[in-house]
């Protein structure tokens, strides 16, 4: 019996034997997951797209050991539209995460819109499947609905088991010696009407005095009642916006208010590598959602100086310094070769962010365009780095259209998880692209909004390799000529500071990255052709599409004072807990 069994055992041992070990998928059973994610990074920012004056070594070594994207590109060119994308899989107007107005992402910890309850997030499912979760640095996503501890739109609402970092975003405001950067202009006009007012009363009042002008006392006493009114209205919000809005949060508690920004980015890179010691035994996922580099700039002295592109040099050399941090723990815990790390960028670098001469923020390489566009690639298309190795090819380079949205089904796929049913999910699992047993990617085509409005579309034609793009919506670049909405500050999605096109501005991306030559049809012989597919593609996009409530309404985006996270008594809100660390 034995010698006849022998020879089919034989042949089995061999093949077993001949299997490479941890190079096969199916082997490692939940890897664990660290997502990188810049803050207002340009794509030519970094060394390996081609920066030759920042240097991110640490960034560019990921790059070798792992897998470049080129055409990775971003659901919106804003930082709460673009996470919510990130964290769902779905374009941010599907879960109301896209303005209809011009305040195009979350204005206040104290709004009551955010990343609605219903939604479900990546960490979601991770969390269901037995993961530690955690977020460390920038939510942006909001946070409570109805009373100030509901914490609707808190992270460890939406799957994450561990929060620390700020539930806002950096902005001048923050920094004491920076110049305010919250809604300048609003704030200068609302200052202007408080002075005219408060002028016209005080001349009632003098006239009164001396008789010139007759008006009873119980008609000025209400126009000083409604001069002071209006001064509380505005000044209690916008007057301390440093105290609302520049805090620091440890899951629901508020640690720092304000927020002490010269120990911030210690403490950030601090519980990032905490989260990844102490879980090192089970399958983790850590988003950590870097506060650079967007302004103020937080910048140590250890870095200031060091760069050749200034303050905004500084900071990416200081934000790659803290990637090296954390791939070194890795490293030193053994996790490299079960870990999937990830890098990118919210969005496009900021191009109109200048204080006198000083360029603070990025730049977006060869692309035109950049933050807050949301059709021109320079707004929208940003690094995309995957690094897992045994598993993906070390130095591959992909020139395919992939997206944000892409991280969702992907590592809901490699947890062993499965994405909703119950929903649309416009992402693609990228794992056969990355490993290479497919050779495009499954997007065919992409939506290019700008807050609720379509401004561009792109199709990717697999059979011949062209990457189509038709712009509806362009904005009015001011001065003219300029590349970008310097007297703005931020280019419009709609209005008078918009250019509608009739028919649209196509390009071909494969041949003119720059956007800078539009065909037509007397250039183009296919020009109509394509106009029409990609119409008849936004018809059927429409359809997919469902009201949902407006999480960046004027009325959600108002600062609220029973909303307001609070370490006091509100409003005697200040504190500082991390002091006696």
């Amino acid at each position: 019996l034995l010698c006849f069994r022998l020879p089919l055992v034989t042949p089995l041992i061999f093949s077993l034997l001949l299997q490479p070990p941890l190079t096969q998928l199916s082997i490692i059973t939940q890897p664990n997951f660290v997502l990188l994610m810049a803050d207002d990074l340009g794509i030519g920012d970094v060394g390996c797209y081609g920066n030759d004056t920042i240097r991110t070594p640490n960034i560019d070594h990921l790059a070798k050991e792992g897998v470049k994207l080129t055409q990775h590109i971003a659901a919106a060119p804003l930082c709460t539209p673009s996470r919510a994308a990130f964290l769902t899989g779905r374009y941010p107007l599907r879960s109301g995460m896209d303005a209809v107005n011009n305040y195009r992402v979350i204005f206040w910890n104290a709004g009551s819109g955010g990343l609605p309850p219903n939604e479900t997030t990546f960490a979601k499912i991770l969390q269901q499947q037995g993961y530690t979760t955690g977020l460390i640095g920038k939510w942006h996503q909001g946070v409570n609905c109805e009373s100030r501890n509901d914490h609707c739109h808190h992270p460890l609402k939406h799957g994450f088991d561990y929060f620390y970092g700020m539930p806002f975003t950096l902005i001048g405001d923050c920094q004491p010696t920076e110049t305010p950067e919250m809604d300048r202009a609003f704030r200068r006009k609302l200052w202007l009407y408080t002075q005219m007012i408060g002028l016209f009363t005080l001349t009632a009042v003098l006239g009164r005095l001396i008789g010139l002008i007759p008006v009873s006392w119980k008609i000025l006493t209400c126009l000083v009642g409604f001069s002071l009114l209006f001064l509380v209205s505005w000044f209690s919000s916008y007057g301390f916006v440093r105290y609302w809005n520049c805090i620091m949060m440890r899951n629901h508690e508020v640690t720092e208010q304000p927020m002490v920004t010269d120990r911030t980015t210690s403490l950030i890179l601090r519980e990032s590598i905490s989260f990844i010691e102490r879980n090192k035994r089970k399958p983790f996922l850590l988003v950590l959602s870097f506060l650079h580099s967007h302004t103020p700039l937080l910048t140590t002295k250890k870095f200031l100086g060091r760069s050749r592109h200034g303050l905004y040099g500084d900071n990416v050399e200081e934000m790659d310094w803290m990637v090296g941090q954390v791939l070194d723990t890795i490293d030193k815990e053994g996790l490299k070769d079960t870990t999937l790390v990830y890098f990118a960028s919210d969005h496009g670098g900021w191009l109109e962010r200048q204080e006198d001469k000083r360029q603070l923020g990025g730049w977006n390489g060869i692309f035109r365009g950049g933050k807050g566009m949301g059709g021109w690639e320079g707004g929208i298309r940003v690094p995309g780095i995957f690094r897992w190795p045994g598993v993906l090819p070390a130095g591959k380079v992909i020139d395919e259209p992939t997206s944000l949205m892409d991280i969702y089904p992907t590592v809901v796929h490699l947890a062993g998880g499965e994405v909703p049913q119950d929903r649309i999910i416009d992402g693609q699992d990228l794992m056969p692209l990355l490993q290479g047993t497919v050779a495009h990617s499954e997007h065919e085509f992409l939506f290019h909004y700008c807050g609720i409005h379509l401004h561009a579309v792109r199709w990717h034609q697999k059979d011949s390799g062209a990457i189509w793009k038709a712009h509806y919506v362009t904005p009015i670049f001011s001065p003219p000529g300029a590349g970008a909405c310097y007297d703005r500050g931020v280019c419009p999605c709609f209005g008078e500071g918009v250019t509608h096109h009739d028919p649209p501005l196509l390009f071909d991306l494969s041949q003119d990255p720059s956007e800078a030559k539009p065909l037509s049809a007397d250039t183009e012989p296919l020009f109509d052709t394509v106009i029409r597919k990609i119409g008849r593609a936004i018809e059927e996009h429409r359809r997919t599409l469902t009201p949902v409530p407006e999480q960046l309404s004027g009325y959600n985006v108002v600062w609220k004072p029973w909303l307001q996270p609070c370490c006091g008594t509100f409003p005697f809100c200040w504190c500082d807990k991390e002091g006696d660390n």
